[in-house]
């Protein structure tokens, strides 16, 4: 498999890993030292910081999220992915759902096992007007 399909296959499954609440298989797809960028928030260091940020929001809502890869391109053993990002979460209690959509840059790094994982992610992600 070509590690470009290889970075598509990782998108897919953090999705479908997302869907699922699987937060174990999330955390595989990503280094210990991954960072997240998000507008208007601190940085996000490392697994365990996106452990609690997910099971927060998880306690909270259901999170269905799906990408559009636009680009993948590899030099060496680092890579990035351009991706459009449509994220919903559905309120557990009550309220409407609110869906997020925008474009994302996410840098992956080939470990020594030949695995793909997510090293920084950075989203401009917005509401989406209805």
């Amino acid at each position: 498999m070509s590690d470009e399909q290889s970075i598509r296959d990782l998108v897919a499954r953090w999705h479908r890993a997302t869907a699922a609440g699987d937060l174990a298989q999330i955390l595989t797809l990503m280094a210990e030292d991954v960072i997240f960028l998000t507008a208007g928030q601190p940085p996000m260091r490392g697994r365990d910081a996106f452990a609690a940020g997910f099971m927060a929001a998880l306690a909270r809502a259901g999170i269905e999220s799906r990408g559009d890869v636009k680009e993948v391109r590899v030099a060496g053993d680092l890579a990035y992915c351009w991706t459009h990002l449509s994220v919903t979460t559905i309120p557990r209690d009550s309220g409407d759902a609110l869906r997020r959509t925008g474009p994302a840059l996410t840098i992956l790094r080939k470990e020594p096992d030949g695995r793909w994982v997510v090293l920084r992610d950075a989203n401009l992600l917005t509401v989406e007007q209805r």
